[in-house]
C-alpha cells in the first residue's frame, strides 16, 4: 500500500514552525530543524503515519527542553542484607548548599570501596540465585490496532501490569478508526476502533459475529472561556453547570458563512474566518464521522437520517461543515494536542471524545481557561472491540469485566458499567460533566453512515 505522506508534510511544517517559536530563545532554527529530522528517522518504513508528527513532537520537545542547574549532590549509599540476598541501595539526594568537588569525590570513592567489601562478604554467604525469567516469560503477546485516544490507555504501566497478571501482553499501534478497517490485520488479534459503526465495518469485512464495548464516551466541544463568553452572547452556547452547544443556531450561523470578526462587540477574536469547530478528516476518523452523525440529525428536522432524499437534503448543509476547515489530521488525537499546546489561535472550537478532556484533567494537562461543552444533540462513541484470535476475545472479555481494568479505564476518562468510577474522576479533577447523557440521538445505520461520509469527501473535490 502507497503510503502518501503530502498531510504528513504539512504537519512537520506546521510543528516545525512551533517549536521555532517555543525554543528560539535556546536553539537555533537548524537545530531545531535537525533535532526533527533526527526524530523522524526512527519512524522510516512505518506503513501507518498519521501519528508520526505527534511522536516526533514529544521526542524533540524532551530534547530540547532545558537542563537544569547543575545541582551539588551526594550519594547515600545503604546496603542490607535480605533473605534473597545483599540489596544495594545507591540514591540521589540534592544538597542546599555546594560542596567541595575533591571532598566529594574522596566520599564517594569511599564509600563505594565500603559497599564492594560489604558485598563480596554477604555474596559469599549467599548460595547461587536462580537465574532471572525473562520480563514477558509465559505471557500471550495480542497485537491489535486502536483508535488513537485509547493508546494512553494501553501504555499505562497500571494497564500492563494488569494484563500481565491475566498472561497477556497488548502491543498496540494507533490509527483513525474508520481507517482500521482498510488496514491489513492479518497478524492482528484485535481491532479495537472508537464506534459500533466502525466496528460493525471490520466485523463485515472479517466475517465476525463476535465483538466488546468495554466503554464509551460522548463526543464534546472543547473551547475556551473568552470564546464560550462570545458564542454565549450569539445564542450558541448556553451556559449552566455543564455547559451545551446549541447545534441548530451553530447551523445557522454557518449557513451565513459568518465569521468571527461578524460577531456584535467581539474585542477578544476579532479573526476574519468562518465560526467553524475543527474536526479530524472525515474519510479516516470516527470522531467526523460522529460529528457528521450529530450534524445531519439536526438538519433532518430533529430526525436521524434515513432514505436517499433525506441523505440529498442534508448532504449540502454538513458538507460545509468540512470543506470550510483546510487541513484536517486523520486521527482524534492530533486536534486535540493542538488545541492543548496552542491555545485558541488555531482552534477555538475543536471536536473530541470527552474522555480526552476528562484524561487530560487527569494528567494536569489542562489550562484554567480551557472549557467542555456539550453538543445538543450529542452521539455516544461506544469503543467496541472486534476479535479476530481467541487471544483477542480473551482481551475483549478482560477489558468488559475486570474491575481493575475497568477502574482504570475510568481515570482515563472513559465511562464504564460502573458510573460511580466516572463520576469520582471527574468531580476530584473538577471537570463538570453531566451524571446522565440525556440528550443523546443514535447514528444513522452503517449503510446511511456510509454514502454522506462518501458525499462529503466528493465535495472535498
Amino acid at each position: 500500500m502507497a503510503i502518501d505522506t503530502v498531510r504528513e508534510e504539512q504537519a512537520i511544517r506546521r510543528l516545525t514552525d512551533s517549536l521555532v517559536e517555543s525554543y528560539t530563545e535556546t536553539h537555533s532554527a537548524e537545530q531545531i530543524e535537525t533535532a526533527i529530522g533526527s526524530a523522524r528517522q526512527r519512524f522510516n518504513g512505518r506503513p501507518v503515519r498519521e501519528f508520526v508528527p505527534i511522536f516526533i513532537e514529544r521526542i524533540v520537545r524532551k530534547e530540547l527542553q532545558p537542563e537544569p542547574a547543575d545541582t551539588p549532590a551526594e550519594r547515600v549509599v545503604t546496603v542490607s542484607a535480605t533473605a534473597d540476598g545483599p540489596r544495594v541501595d545507591l540514591t540521589t539526594r540534592l544538597r542546599q548548599s555546594p560542596l567541595n568537588n575533591k571532598r566529594s569525590l574522596a566520599l564517594l570513592g569511599g564509600a563505594a570501596a565500603v559497599v564492594a567489601l560489604l558485598v563480596v562478604a554477604l555474596v559469599a554467604r549467599q548460595p547461587d540465585p536462580a537465574p532471572a525469567a525473562a520480563p514477558d516469560a509465559g505471557l500471550t503477546t495480542v497485537r491489535g490496532v486502536v483508535g488513537s485516544e485509547k493508546m494512553a490507555f494501553f501504555e499505562d504501566p497500571r494497564v500492563v501490569a494488569a494484563l500481565a497478571r491475566h498472561g497477556l501482553k497488548a502491543e498496540v499501534e494507533p490509527a483513525g478508526s474508520r481507517q482500521i478497517a482498510s488496514i491489513d490485520l492479518a497478524n492482528h488479534s484485535f481491532a479495537f476502533p472508537s464506534s459500533a459503526p466502525a466496528a460493525e465495518r471490520i466485523q463485515r469485512a472479517r466475517n465476525v459475529a463476535t465483538k466488546y464495548t468495554p466503554f464509551a464516551s460522548p463526543m464534546a466541544i472543547a473551547t475556551f472561556r473568552p470564546i464560550a463568553d462570545l458564542l454565549t452572547a450569539a445564542g450558541v452556547v448556553r451556559p449552566g453547570p455543564v455547559p451545551t452547544f446549541d447545534v441548530a443556531r451553530y447551523l445557522e450561523l454557518v449557513s451565513r458563512n459568518t465569521e468571527w470578526a461578524h460577531l456584535p462587540d467581539n474585542t477578544t477574536y476579532p479573526v476574519r474566518k468562518n465560526i467553524l469547530v475543527s474536526t479530524t478528516d472525515p474519510r479516516t476518523s470516527n470522531s467526523a464521522a460522529m460529528y457528521l452523525a450529530i450534524a445531519g440529525f439536526v438538519a433532518n428536522d430533529n430526525a436521524v437520517v434515513q432514505g436517499a432524499e433525506a441523505e440529498q437534503r442534508v448532504l449540502p448543509i454538513v458538507s460545509r461543515l468540512f470543506t470550510g476547515q483546510g487541513y484536517a489530521e486523520n486521527s482524534s488525537a492530533g486536534p486535540f494536542q493542538e488545541y492543548l499546546a496552542a491555545g485558541m489561535g488555531p482552534t477555538p472550537l475543536v471536536m473530541i471524545y470527552e474522555a480526552q478532556f476528562v484524561e487530560a484533567a487527569v494528567q494536569g494537562q489542562l489550562k484554567p481557561d480551557m472549557v467542555l461543552t456539550y453538543p445538543s444533540p450529542t452521539v455516544l462513541s461506544t469503543h467496541t472491540l472486534v476479535p479476530l484470535d481467541e487471544s483477542g476475545d480473551r482481551l475483549g472479555r478482560l477489558l468488559s469485566t475486570d474491575a481493575e481494568l475497568q477502574r482504570l479505564a475510568a481515570e482515563h476518562g472513559f465511562r464504564t458499567g460502573d458510573a460511580a468510577q466516572f463520576a469520582r474522576v471527574s468531580a476530584e479533577n473538577k471537570v463538570p460533566v453531566p451524571a446522565e447523557l440525556i440528550d443523546v440521538v443514535d447514528t444513522p445505520t452503517f449503510e446511511t453512515s456510509e454514502r454522506l461520509l462518501d458525499g462529503v469527501t466528493h465535495s472535498f473535490n
